[in-house]
């Protein structure tokens, strides 16, 4: 048996059957709730029921229900006043239908009660509506009053229990009305696909592994602030950029699904996966004073060829270098070798043109020493 205060007792209508129940909370609210303080000295702020006509507090006794009209007379209501309403919901959960679950929209849907049995009389017909809403795969449709207002509801069984859903009314829900875009789109079938894809990475999920991390992390800040340390940091969340390729907005969408799950990625499993992926850097453009190219050698598309020619050609500029300085200092040494032969020739030369003068010169003085003989 559920602990739990009971907000309304009554029963379920179901034919001739009557069923005595008691309703209770399904549900439970766990947000944090602040008070409000004044600021400058941490003084609660409090609220007070004052008469406006006596200017005084007045106890919760003391205070009734009243209905404004439209020109403000207010007119007194009291519970024995409600207590005499012409409805059969008064103090009744009266079932009018049984209808397929999927009949009912999302959208109605409001607070969860449990209708827990009301004492030992109403084991037999509270097991008797529970398995007969569980032979037939419907829920039942209900009306009950609540809190001032007749209400909508929706039965079905949870577990062994009956539970009841409020429903609003159907003209209480609005038509979704300008919501959505108001422009032509065609979305192609390969979009549709890598939804489909995004949609079986994120698989299902156990809502009872969700939790609230806010509220964990406004405690953590309580707890710290209680402490006299420094509130914890909030982590920089990633900039959400403006979406311009849906495809590849897609793409990396499965890709981080599938490694938040531990799967590789396709990419990562396609052979040649790196290749296709790696980043090239285009080449860039020679400058005028870049050395020339060489007349004979064919042009090459391949990034990797062009990286690889270029070290040739440095090394055959090196080469051709070399060259030169050793053919310039053959070509001077033959020089410095030949500057000397001829040199030395004309040495030799000067000196033999001397000596033959000499001699000449000596041949013509001796000739005019030696006296002519004269005949007898």
């Amino acid at each position: 048996m559920l602990h739990v205060r009971s907000i309304w007792n009554g029963a379920i209508s179901f034919g001739l059957v009557s069923i005595p129940i008691k309703l209770v909370n399904a549900t439970e609210n766990h947000s944090i709730s602040f008070r409000q303080i004044h600021t400058e000295d941490g003084g609660r702020i409090r609220y007070r029921k004052v008469c406006e006509l006596e200017e005084r507090e007045v106890t919760s006794a003391e205070i009734g229900k009243g209905y404004e009209d439209a020109d403000g007379t207010i007119i007194p209501i009291t519970d024995e006043d409600l207590s005499h309403l012409p409805l059969p919901t008064a103090k009744t959960i009266e079932i009018v239908a049984f209808v397929p679950a999927d009949r009912i929209d999302p959208l109605q849907m409001d607070a969860a009660y449990y209708l827990q049995a009301g004492g030992a009389q109403a084991a037999k017909p509270y097991t008797l509506l529970r398995e007969a809403l569980k032979r037939s795969h419907k829920v039942a449709i209900a009306k009950y009053a609540l809190r001032g207002r007749e209400r909508l509801g929706m039965l079905r069984v949870v577990g062994e229990a009956i539970a009841m859903h409020g429903l609003l009314w159907p003209d209480e829900v609005r038509a979704p009305e300008g919501v959505a875009p108001d422009t032509s789109v065609t979305v192609r079938d390969n979009e549709l696909d890598l939804a489909d894809a995004l949609m079986d990475t994120l698989g299902e999920v156990d809502l009872a592994d969700l939790h609230d991390e806010y509220r964990e992390a406004v405690e953590e800040v309580v707890a710290a602030k209680a402490a006299g340390e420094a509130p914890p940091e909030a982590p920089v969340a990633p900039s959400s950029g403006k979406v311009l390729d849906l495809m590849a907005a897609l793409e990396k969408s499965v890709r981080a699904a599938k490694e938040s799950r531990g799967e590789a990625s396709d990419a990562a499993q396609e052979p040649g996966a790196a290749e296709k992926a790696e980043v090239r850097r285009l080449p860039q453009r020679k400058s005028a004073g870049a050395s020339p190219k060489q007349t004979g050698g064919k042009k090459s598309t391949s990034t990797a060829k062009k990286s690889t020619a270029a070290p040739r050609k440095s090394t055959a500029q090196s080469t051709r270098a070399a060259k030169k300085a050793t053919a310039s200092g053959s070509t001077a040494k033959k020089s410095a070798a030949k500057k000397t032969t001829t040199s030395t020739a004309k040495k030799a030369t000067a000196g033999t043109t001397a000596k033959t003068t000499a001699k000449t010169a000596a041949k013509k003085t001796a000739k005019k020493a030696t006296p002519r003989k004269r005949p007898a």
